[in-house]
């Protein structure tokens, strides 16, 4: 299969993968604490990971420091996307928070532009400029609109970004199913250590498979998230980052009785049509280099 479309179908695998474990843990998140809640998940998930890495024999691996750093820097990252994140999902629609979410292909554009100095032109500055302004549409500064979970969804972008950076820096010197499993290992660890700081409670049956099956649905979403930064183009894989949207809005409304209203579908459109276009012109400006080549 080509890179491309292995990228596409990792890209398509992570977002349904991410968009389940969410839709779980809402589920299951208004009667068991925040950090309990991540942490029961991280230890099945970490050791799934793990178990894998070693069947397929990558435990040893021989990766520079630098890679070392990235994949730690990526960790971090993820542990603040999964408070933030989570902290936001209990209390918005799902549809709504993983709306914001589609902001990263222009942000991620944009964080390449400022910290890996590539070239970023006015007409894909303006469909970033223009694919923000979508996401406040969806998240509404004011007294009324803009609330403490609007702020954690923006700060989630922000870190996913840099996550994704850091993702796209490593070598392949360093599998990806090592990242995703030291994500796992981050997230699940930093967890445990604040659970401490609250009551846990008694996990039925019902919750314990629940969690289960948000510890495996989490660990697969992980391992093809970083696979798919890592295989073929970024700018043909970005766009089939907005297959979540899709499939968060199907289940918030069939599993969660919950439609987003006019303005956050429209916002939503906006960011995914800048996010496109963003996509297509770096495409082209990649075709122009190769060809002065």
């Amino acid at each position: 299969m080509h890179d491309n479309a292995k990228g596409s179908l990792l890209m398509v695998g992570a977002m349904i993968g991410f968009t389940v474990n969410d839709a779980i843990l809402k589920v299951i998140g208004g009667h068991i604490p925040l950090f309990q809640m991540v942490f029961l998940r991280g230890i099945p998930a970490t050791l799934f990971l793990v178990l894998l890495a070693w069947r397929m024999g990558m435990l040893r691996v021989k990766a520079p420091a630098q890679d070392w750093a990235l994949a730690s820097l990526r960790a971090l990252m993820e542990v603040g996307a999964a408070y933030f994140f989570i902290s936001a999902l209990l209390r918005m629609e799902l549809a709504n928070v993983t709306a914001v979410l589609q902001v990263l292909p222009l942000s991620v554009a944009l964080g390449a532009a400022l910290v890996f100095r590539e070239p970023l032109g006015w007409r894909r500055l303006s469909a970033i400029l223009i694919g923000f302004c979508g996401v406040m549409l969806i998240v509404r500064p004011g007294p009324d609109g803009f609330t403490e979970q609007s702020i954690y969804a923006l700060i989630t972008v922000a870190l996913v970004t840099i996550r994704d950076l850091a993702a796209r820096r490593m070598s392949k010197a360093m599998p990806s199913i090592v990242g995703a499993a030291l994500s796992s290992f981050a997230v699940g660890s930093a967890a445990g250590l604040a659970s401490l700081t609250e009551p846990w409670v008694a996990v039925t049956s019902q919750d314990a498979a629940y969690l289960f099956t948000t510890a495996i649905v989490v660990a697969l979403a992980y391992l093809c998230s970083v696979m798919a930064m890592r295989v073929g183009e970024i700018t043909f894989i970005a766009p089939f980052r907005y297959s979540g949207l899709i499939a968060a809005l199907l289940i918030g409304l069939l599993v969660f009785g919950e439609w987003p209203d006019a303005l956050t579908l429209i916002g939503a459109a906006i960011v995914v049509a800048t996010g496109l276009f963003t996509l297509y012109r770096e495409s082209l400006a990649r075709k122009k280099n190769q060809l002065a080549e």
